[in-house]
C-alpha cells in the first residue's frame, strides 16, 4: 500500500505536469492556426469593412463630384482620386486605427487575446466614430427599415444597423458638399453660354470657353485645399 501511495505522488509531482504542459502545448498549436485563419478572413473583408465604417464614402464622392463639375469625368483619373481618398481616409482615421491596433490587433497576435474579445475591442473604436458621425433621422430609418425598435441609448446601437445608417449620412453630407461645390461652375456656364448667345456665336460649345475659366479660377483659390479642408473638417 505504501508503495502505491509513493508510486502515486510520484505521477502527480512528475507525469501530472508533463501532461498540462502537453495540453498548454496542443491548445497553443490549435491557437495558432485559428489566428492565421482570421487573419486572413479578416484580410479578404477589410477592403469592405473599410469603404463601409470610415470616412471613404464622403471623401472619393467628393473627389469624384469635383471632376463633374468641370467637365472633365476622366481626369483626373480614378486611380488618382482614389489613391488621395485613401491616404485621406487613413489621416482622419488615425486615431481610431491607433487604438484597434494597440488594443486589440497586437494582444490578438500575441496570443494573450480571445477571438472574442479582440473583435470586440477591435469593433468599439470604428462604432464610436460612427456613431459621432450618424444623424438620429438615419438610425431610424434603417430600424424601420428592420423592423426593430429603436434603441434608447447610444451603447444599444447594433452595429450592423449603425454601418447602413452612418453610409446614409455619408452620401447625404457628400452631396451636400457636391451642390456646393457645382454651384459656381454652373454660374460660369450660364454666363458663357449667355455671352456666345448675345455674339450670335451658336456654333461655339460653351464647355470650350468655360473649361479655362473654371480651371483658372479653381487655381486662384486653390480650391484643392480649400475643398478637403472643408470635408475633413466636417467629421467630428
Amino acid at each position: 500500500m505504501h508503495i502505491a501511495k509513493y508510486v502515486s505522488a510520484f505521477a502527480l509531482c512528475y507525469v501530472g505536469p508533463a501532461f498540462a504542459a502537453a495540453d498548454r502545448a496542443a491548445v497553443a498549436a490549435t491557437a495558432q492556426p485559428i489566428r492565421i485563419a482570421l487573419i486572413l478572413t479578416l484580410l479578404a473583408v477589410i477592403p469592405g469593412l473599410f469603404i463601409c465604417m470610415t470616412s471613404f464614402v464622403r471623401i472619393v464622392v467628393v473627389l469624384s463630384m469635383i471632376r463633374h463639375a468641370f467637365g472633365m469625368p476622366e481626369t483626373p483619373p480614378n486611380s488618382v482620386l482614389v489613391s488621395l481618398a485613401l491616404f485621406l481616409t487613413a489621416l482622419t482615421m488615425m486615431p481610431a486605427l491607433s487604438q484597434i491596433n494597440g488594443h486589440a490587433l497586437q494582444p490578438f497576435l500575441r496570443g494573450t487575446l480571445p477571438v472574442e474579445d479582440a473583435l470586440q475591442r477591435g469593433s468599439e473604436p470604428l462604432r464610436g466614430f460612427m456613431l459621432r458621425q450618424v444623424h438620429d433621422t438615419d438610425l431610424k430609418t434603417v430600424y424601420d427599415i428592420a423592423h426593430q425598435p429603436l434603441p434608447t441609448r447610444p451603447d444599444q446601437v447594433g452595429i450592423m444597423l449603425l454601418t447602413p445608417a452612418f453610409m446614409l449620412n455619408e452620401l447625404r453630407v457628400s452631396f451636400k458638399i457636391g451642390f456646393v461645390i457645382l454651384l459656381p461652375f454652373l454660374l460660369i456656364d450660364l454666363v458663357v453660354a449667355s455671352v456666345l448667345l448675345s455674339l450670335g456665336m451658336i456654333m461655339v460649345p460653351p464647355a470650350t470657353l468655360s473649361l479655362p475659366i473654371k480651371l483658372l479660377m479653381f487655381v486662384l483659390i486653390d480650391g484643392w485645399s480649400l475643398i478637403l479642408q472643408g470635408v475633413l473638417g466636417g467629421f467630428r
